[in-house]
């Protein structure tokens, strides 16, 4: 950790050195700062080879498509998979439809069972309730407890014979809460269920072995990596992909076309529909060598020293309840002030210079388990410090003062 200084860090992103008033940025959960690498990555392309990909016979259409080409090793590599296995997709959003369309529709069919949780984002949840309505399969999900776990004690009455698909968020984007996802991904296979893992909030932070982990699927963004947004990764494993029907049909996918009919190209471009998002996966690549340059340990151990300090500092606040306490947790903090909307509190916060979300997360069933309409939520990353967290406490207990 001797070579990880947040302050220096903070040099690498325009942003620091581009706002002139106080700027303390907590809502890394939501979409990272980009640095000055990605963002060049991002002009480069534009300036000097702008074309698009696999289909120019000239010099920089050929440098386009191995720049994009490249990214998608990158990614591969920084998950520990094969890259014919990396889908690029506009985020973790349309990935999660993208199996929910293309996979469950056609495999799916009244009396199977889809098995989500209580504490998914909405973007793995809402999808497979349409898929539920369109195949006639029910949809399940493994409740809450109390403290921000998931209630596993008893998994049979979740995982049987009826289950077919299991999706799950790997780590909660509003209580934090680190899932047991291995064990999931082992009880889904052990009833010969499909795996989809919600990943978008893991990833930025921790290793990610795919080989390892053996999910059928796996998700996540590219803007909440320090990458551009409108890039996500789809992975899936190879002979699941082979045998599902693409997702949109167009240019790039096929192999063949006539009046009448249509066959597909090989994965992943079976999958990649139309001019794809060239520039975004090439900035994504940048930001997935900024991120082994900094040493996913090394923000791991960062992300659990903030959180840790946050907690401690958030505990000492008269009136403050935070939501979630678990061991294994990210560097996310959802919290409630007495007599506070958590609206007000951010927008207090804001004239301080301090960035925090308020709302519901796209997780009203977790409000609706916390009884709550909203909650405030701070999440920390590279660039954010011990000062930013000791500032914006002291910035919460001013606006508590004014709302005695």
């Amino acid at each position: 950790m001797k070579n990880f200084d947040p302050i220096q860090i903070r040099k690498d992103f325009p942003i620091y050195s581009n706002i002139d008033q106080p700027f303390i940025y907590l809502d890394n959960a939501a979409t990272t700062q980009r640095p000055s690498v990605v963002l060049n990555e991002l002009n480069n392309y534009y300036t000097r080879f702008n074309a698009n990909v696999h289909r120019a016979i000239y010099a920089i259409g050929e440098q386009a498509t191995q720049a994009y080409e490249n990214a998608r090793q990158q990614v591969a590599k920084f998950i520990g998979a094969d890259s014919s296995s990396i889908i690029f997709t506009k985020g973790t959003t349309e990935s999660i439809n993208l199996v929910a369309y293309a996979w469950a529709r056609n495999n799916l069919s009244a009396n199977d069972e889809i098995l989500v949780t209580e504490m998914e984002h909405h973007s793995n949840l809402v999808p497979w309730q349409l898929a539920a309505k369109a195949t006639g399969a029910k949809l399940k999900y493994i409740p809450l407890n109390d403290d921000g776990a998931l209630d596993l004690d008893d998994p049979d009455q979740y995982f049987n014979n009826k289950t077919k698909f299991v999706a799950v968020i790997h780590q909660s984007n509003v209580l934090g809460t680190i899932n047991p996802i291995k064990e999931i991904i082992k009880m889904a296979h052990h009833v010969g269920a499909k795996t989809l893992i919600d990943g978008a909030q893991w990833v930025p932070h921790g290793h990610t072995d795919l080989s390892n982990l053996n999910s059928d699927f796996y998700a996540f963004s590219g803007h909440k990596m320090l990458g551009p947004t409108g890039v996500g990764i789809l992975y899936g494993k190879p002979e699941i992909l082979d045998e599902m029907e693409p997702f949109q049909g167009g240019g790039e996918m096929i192999k063949s076309v006539t009046m009448d009919e249509a066959t597909w190209n090989e994965i992943p471009y079976k999958f990649e529909a139309g001019t794809p998002n060239i520039a975004q996966a090439i900035g994504l690549g940048a930001a997935v060598q900024y991120i082994n340059n900094l040493g996913l340990d090394n923000i791991h151990h960062h992300g659990e020293k903030l959180t840790k300090y946050a907690l401690d500092k958030l505990n000492q606040i008269n009136g403050l309840k935070i939501h979630g306490d678990q061991k294994e947790r990210g560097p996310v903090i959802s919290f409630e002030i007495e007599n506070i909307h958590p609206q007000d509190l951010a927008q207090f916060l804001d004239q301080d210079g301090i960035a925090i979300r308020a709302g519901q997360h796209c997780t009203q069933p977790i409000m609706d388990k916390l009884g709550v309409f909203a909650t405030s939520r701070a999440s920390f990353y590279i660039y954010n410090t011990e000062d930013d967290i000791d500032t914006f406490c002291e910035s919460i207990e001013k606006t508590a003062s004014v709302f005695k």
